[in-house]
């Protein structure tokens, strides 16, 4: 009698668990497409990085890490994209142009959502 009610109380209660665990998951997934503007680098692109990674079971991002030359100094900068179904990658980069990237510094690397080609 008591395990015909303890557990179904306790599958319940797991599933409640990680159903809130992979909504987190979710958000911080789409949140990492929103970077704010907080700095300016400048360079000529040297090298062109694509990858994709998993983030949380199911759900990717898409990476784009450019290496800028700009007075001697090179600088990593990278493009984190959320993998959403409907949505067109598209990569405007071609080595040699020169970009203008807008983002932030978070431990020790730039991440970047807005960018011009000059």
């Amino acid at each position: 009698m008591v395990t015909a009610i303890v557990i179904p109380i306790i599958i319940i209660y797991f599933y409640l668990i990680s159903k809130r665990e992979l909504q987190s998951h979710t958000e911080q997934w789409l949140a990492l497409e929103q970077v704010y503007e907080e700095a300016i680098v400048t360079g000529k692109i040297h090298q062109i990085n694509i990858t994709k990674e998993r983030f949380y079971y199911h759900r990717y991002i898409h990476i784009v890490k450019l290496t800028l030359i700009h007075n001697g100094t090179t600088t990593v900068v990278s493009k984190i994209t959320p993998i959403v179904k409907g949505k067109v990658l598209t990569n405007d980069f071609e080595i040699g142009v020169e970009v203008r990237v807008y983002g932030n510094w978070k431990e020790g690397h730039f991440r970047f959502g807005r960018y011009d080609i000059l």
